[in-house]
């Protein structure tokens, strides 16, 4: 079968062609109708964040059709439409016991540990295919298994409850569900914060509030539009020290600031002035839950989260497609979201 590896760090990726990948007696057979391009797989190829063995195929936003199943899988049939919960794990540890399969001493990533979804085939674990409601187009989908799962795991991790308010710093394919999402759980006002502009128009369109941080201060900016009070729970999505602090310092007192963007440099926080005085909260937010899934397909479903927009470029199973894609969301100029179309 065709697929887009990664085979050495730090270079381009390559079209490759290797055997489709075999059926566990527990396992599905999924044909790949669409994978996203995600920021983290730009960082996997260039070495910000180990990923092995090599060569290794990226792509953990994935949504396709069962076309084999295991002798041992039940409730599952070829032809179903499912998306990827893109952890595998053991289901036996004490973490996966406890709903936190993302700490599983046995689990893997695809796309980062495992073969994931650049390719016309992918095996998983059918307790990790969840079914895709008819409603939902594959590509939209694939986007909702990382971004939008991601984002509605740091707003629970934050504790987000309504009536409470919300910065979100980059408002990228996250942010976007991020801002989204935080309505659809209560909160009062949602600020967007980016440098870019095009992107700053679509989140005012989802209800947000610009912040433009292009040419003003951002965490003065936010202060004053909430009084000086700052916000209850801010997002770092796009892993800068410049925004991740930004995200401390918009805090309110008794505030929680969820990192999630993949740093390659330390955070630096007065700790005084920053955390102590207000009893603030730095925490980071680690992947999602296979129990999330649900409830994010069902706001999608419903429109609540409406990702229609989000998606701006669909790329073939193309080296150099795909290396473009991941060109782009290096330098921070990519639009919104770029998925894979075989």
């Amino acid at each position: 079968m065709k697929t887009v590896q990664i085979v050495e760090i730090g270079q381009p990726l390559e079209e490759r062609q290797i055997p489709v990948p075999e059926v566990g007696d527990r396992d599905v057979l999924v044909r790949v109708k669409a994978a996203g391009i995600c920021h983290s797989d730009a960082h996997y190829r260039a070495g910000d964040s180990p990923v092995g063995p090599l060569p290794l195929t990226p792509g953990h936003e994935v949504t396709g059709m069962i076309e084999e199943v295991g002798p041992r899988v039940i409730g599952a049939e070829v032809g179903d439409r499912v998306c990827l919960h893109y952890l595998v794990t053991c289901g036996d540890c004490a973490y996966c016991a406890q709903g936190s399969e993302q700490f599983c001493v046995k689990g893997s990533m695809i796309g980062k540990h495992r073969n994931g979804g650049y390719a016309e085939y992918i095996s998983v674990p059918a307790r990790s295919a969840v079914p895709l409601p008819q409603e939902i187009p594959f590509e939209l989908g694939a986007i909702a298994m990382c971004s939008s799962a991601t984002s509605f795991h740091a707003l629970r991790k934050g504790r987000l409850t309504a009536g409470e308010t919300v910065a979100v710093f980059g408002v990228g394919g996250l942010g976007m569900s991020a801002i989204q999402l935080a309505d659809a759980m209560g909160a009062l006002d949602v600020y967007a914060v980016d440098i870019n502009a095009e992107r700053l128009a679509m989140a005012k369109g989802f209800g947000a509030i610009p912040v433009d941080a292009s040419g003003l201060d951002p965490v003065e900016r936010v202060r004053a539009l909430t009084d000086g009070r700052g916000v209850d729970v801010a997002l770092d999505l796009v892993g800068l020290p410049q925004t991740m602090l930004q995200a401390v310092q918009a805090l309110a007192i008794f505030g929680r600031a969820v990192l999630v963007g993949i740093a390659s440099e330390p955070l630096e926080v007065d700790t005084y002035s920053e955390l102590l005085g207000r009893e603030a909260e730095v925490m980071g937010a680690s992947d999602h839950l296979l129990q999330e899934l649900p409830l994010l397909l069902e706001y999608t479903r419903r429109g609540v989260l409406n990702l229609s927009d989000v998606v701006t470029r669909t790329v073939p199973l193309e080296a150099d497609a795909i290396n473009g894609a991941l060109d782009a969301l290096e330098e921070y100029g990519a639009g919104v979201r770029s998925v894979i179309v075989p």
